[in-house]
């Protein structure tokens, strides 16, 4: 027989877990809306209607709407370096993970950027996933630059930044329309052939 003290902790516990996906549906809707929209000057009205709730209801997971978009921004950030974590020095790996990764995002991302010059919150992001694509890099393949003099490693970076970039998935994916297979094996190709050639 369940009694008020063995069951006070689960219902804390089921209510603790619900307040937790509610605050990441909060935070999911945000990041669609911005996505479709290439703006960050979303109403809070529509978040709250995409993520089922009330505004007050956002507010109270939030405090602010500088406090939402804050704490998403760093939520967006985490969910997207761990959609990218790749093997370490295995370049096929690498692109693979990163052509999954556009295939879930990348039209969003593209829209993200056709706004960036309207919308210094679009900027921000924009800026920041630059940033992380080329650490990105400069992670997932520091075995071929480690050895590299830092001049040559900086080229060999740019590089294979290009070969693995947003804009060269769109180029393959959408303006050729290749297959997403095909586009990886072009990117590949992309990323080897600097390899081979250095800089």
């Amino acid at each position: 027989m369940n009694t008020p003290t063995t069951t006070r902790p689960y219902r804390q516990r089921a209510r603790a877990e619900a307040a937790r996906a509610t605050h990441t549906r909060i935070m999911d809707a945000l990041v669609a809306l911005v996505m479709e929209r290439g703006t960050t000057a979303v109403p809070l009205a529509d978040v709250a209607a995409r993520a089922g709730v009330t505004v007050p209801t956002v507010l109270r997971h939030f405090g602010s709407r500088d406090g939402l978009f804050e704490e998403t921004f760093a939520y967006a950030l985490d969910v997207i370096l761990t959609d990218r974590e790749a093997p370490v020095g295995d370049p096929a790996a690498a692109v693979d993970v990163v052509v999954d990764h556009y295939e879930a995002r990348g039209h969003g991302m593209l829209t993200l950027l056709a706004h960036e010059a309207q919308d210094a919150g679009v900027a921000r992001i924009t800026a920041e996933g630059r940033a992380q694509h080329r650490a990105w890099v400069q992670a997932t393949f520091a075995p071929f630059l480690a050895p590299l003099p830092a001049p040559d490693a900086e080229a060999l970076t740019d590089l294979l930044v290009v070969a693995t970039d947003l804009q060269t998935w769109a180029l393959l994916r959408r303006d050729r329309g290749l297959s997403r297979d095909t586009t990886a094996a072009r990117m590949l190709a992309l990323a080897r052939a600097v390899l081979a050639g250095g800089t």
